[in-house]
């Protein structure tokens, strides 16, 4: 049998035709997924760089920022790529995003926990249309917290809660749709402008068997996602502001802020207040600590922030409720 690449001489002794090398299925490894390599490529520049990415049409850099971590999802897709389309140059490639991600977030993958700590503080988002108030007060009380900070309390179920936790927290201030629960006294409560029209943020001094706390308990404006003006979270910028300011004029050295601040830490846009501040989150516990929604959290936009030295010794989010938010929990060490 003849093979097809091999040259044959004629049979009437003519001249023997020119060999055709054959094309090596190996050489083409370099050769293919250039486009998925440039993909690659570009979605590591997007996480290294995404502080550049403009907020001047829909906040886009915001919404980015958000929900930066699920960008990592490109990595397992274009890895695919890369192997179905068997190419040495795109699985190359692939490998720069996968570094970057992890630069950015294998430390939350790792658990930072450092034991008890002298007191645990919760936060809440209770959502006005909480579909099981009785089922969250349970969820509270049975959480070991110290401090409790609640947010979206709608007026009628007020009662509820302070009734339901009066015997575990016999301290406690309302102040708007926020309030503070505590096992420790509470003094000095004010509340603080942040700008929307109506009180969703306060300030007071929890008296803990270690020492005083300035615990500030807030619940930003909302954002939205619109087709035809994107990300919009104007209202929600001015306020982080106005508490940014607020926190960095506290006379008391050791802060905590417990609250729904309606973005992460990565968001620029809370740069006035992760600025100054420690997430409990990120330096303590593990995984990615998100809040948001509750059925299938993707953001953690619920926040326990620290200044003035305490130390975070662990963090945790806390099961579903009836909220469409879950509870973050975050032990310190004063």
């Amino acid at each position: 049998m003849v093979r097809a690449d091999e040259a044959v001489a004629p049979a009437d002794g003519g001249a023997t035709p020119v060999r055709r090398p054959r094309r090596s299925w190996r050489s083409g490894l370099w050769r293919r997924g250039w486009i998925i390599a440039a993909l690659a490529v570009l979605t590591a520049l997007l996480m290294v760089f995404h502080s550049t990415v403009p907020n001047g049409w829909g906040n886009l850099g915001s919404l980015l920022e958000t929900f930066l971590p699920w960008v990592g999802l490109a990595v397992p897709l274009l890895l695919a790529l890369a192997v179905l389309r068997r190419s040495a140059t795109a699985l190359i490639a692939v490998l720069l995003p996968a570094v970057v991600w992890l630069n950015l977030f294998g430390g939350l993958l790792t658990d930072k926990s450092t034991g008890k700590g002298d007191f645990t503080v919760l936060s809440h988002n209770v959502a006005a249309a909480n579909t099981d108030p009785a089922g969250t007060v349970k969820l509270l009380n049975g959480s070991g917290a110290d401090i409790v900070a609640l947010e979206e309390l709608a007026a009628d179920a007020v009662r509820t809660y302070s009734k339901g936790l009066a015997a575990a927290y016999p301290y406690h201030v309302v102040e708007g749709t926020v309030g503070l629960w505590s096992k420790y006294p509470i003094a000095d409560t004010e509340v603080v402008d942040i700008k929307i029209g109506w009180t969703r943020a306060f300030r007071s001094t929890v008296t803990t068997p270690q020492g005083p706390l300035a615990v500030y308990v807030a619940h930003l404006p909302s954002v939205r996602l619109k087709s035809d003006s994107g990300f919009t979270a104007g209202r929600r910028d001015v306020s982080a502001q106005a508490l940014g300011d607020a926190i960095e004029a506290e006379p008391v050295k050791k802060v905590l802020l417990l609250g729904d601040l309606n973005g992460t830490v990565n968001d620029r846009s809370l740069a006035p207040i992760t600025a100054q501040m420690r997430s409990a989150q990120g330096a303590a516990g593990d995984g990615f600590g998100f809040s948001w929604p509750a059925g299938f959290p993707m953001a953690r936009i619920d926040q326990i922030l620290s200044k003035g030295g305490l130390t975070p010794t662990d963090s945790w989010v806390l099961p579903a409720d009836g909220s469409d938010h879950r509870a973050i929990a975050a032990a310190y060490r004063y």
